[in-house]
């Protein structure tokens, strides 16, 4: 029997199943462990069960000195040193799969919602803006023939994609191995781009100012992906500017953002709380990937979903 650090309570059973055969050490309150209280916990663990919220780095490695296998509660593993874990031969897994169509659900709802202006639409009701039909008010853009980019042509990508088709949308996309021409040539000619890359250090900042300058001054900038990827700073600038149309986030750097950030102020602009995976279904299943990868770890066995 191992001594298991699970850093949040999760949905589902899946942790009962671990329970079952290892001692777990739960972090039970709402929020994130602080960094201390992880630091001091995560020593006599042989198994961690983290979420995009923990950093995994060589600090909390060198705190944890048994430490035999890390299982990480997402896809992207962003939040974890890959090459620290290596160094000290402790592997690392993800959920992936299971996530696919709630974040491609999710980006496609933001698609829509900024196309055709729900959330000011919304608003106008409750401001008591909305006095009477008026036939050129609150006009948004048909997605029936425009062009969806798609950054980052993966599972999220590919599902994302599936559902533009069904609206009547012509579909380009970059792919992972694309150089630079070919997202030069998404952003110019897509009315709308959805980002589908994972965080790493050439994505950081990919879409830019200048990035930003390729795009259409109609288009629509959607991302479900990481915050990191888009420049916060420049993205608030372009919608100022109206450089852009607008903007769906459902991811943002930091999570959350600060209340008086000054991205939120900006015009033509949707913000969700990071709501990509969260149904019930895909964060327990989420749930039941970790845990068979802990369990067999701590095992002696292979994870079943090991992190490339």
């Amino acid at each position: 029997m191992a001594r298991v650090l699970v850093a949040r309570r999760l949905p589902g059973d899946a942790v009962d199943r671990l329970a079952a055969k290892h001692e777990l050490d739960l972090w039970s309150e709402p929020g994130p462990p602080p960094r201390d209280v992880l630091l001091n916990r995560i020593a006599n663990a042989e198994g961690l069960l983290s979420t995009l919220t923990e950093r995994v780095d060589a600090e909390l490695l060198d705190a944890a000195p048994h430490l035999r296998a890390v299982a990480n509660y997402a896809v992207g593993v962003d939040n974890v040193d890959l090459d620290a874990c290596r160094a000290r031969g402790i592997p690392v897994g993800n959920t992936p799969d299971v996530l696919t169509n709630a974040t491609a659900d999710v980006a496609f709802a933001l698609i829509l919602a900024a196309a055709r202006r729900l959330p000011e639409g919304m608003a106008a009701v409750r401001n008591g803006e909305w006095t009477t039909w008026s036939p050129d008010w609150m006009l948004g853009v048909e997605l029936d023939g425009a062009t969806l980019g798609i950054v980052g042509m993966g599972r999220i990508g590919r599902a994302v994609a599936r559902r533009a088709e069904g609206f009547g949308m012509r579909v380009i996309h970059t792919g992972r191995r694309d150089n630079d021409a070919a997202l030069d040539q998404v952003l110019e000619r897509s009315d709308v781009v959805s980002i589908h890359v994972p965080l790493t250090a050439g994505t950081r900042h990919l879409i830019d100012a200048q990035a930003l300058a390729k795009m259409k001054p109609t288009a629509i900038l959607v991302n479900t992906a990481r915050g990191p990827i888009v420049d916060q700073a420049a993205l608030a600038a372009a919608l100022y500017a109206g450089t852009i149309a607008a903007a769906a986030l459902d991811v943002t750097d930091p999570e959350p953002l600060p209340p008086d950030d000054p991205l939120l102020q900006a015009p033509n602009l949707i913000v969700l709380p990071h709501l990509g995976s969260a149904t019930q279904q895909t964060r327990a299943r989420m749930a039941d990937l970790a845990v068979d990868n802990l369990l067999a770890a701590l095992d002696g066995r292979p994870m079943p979903h090991p992190v490339a």
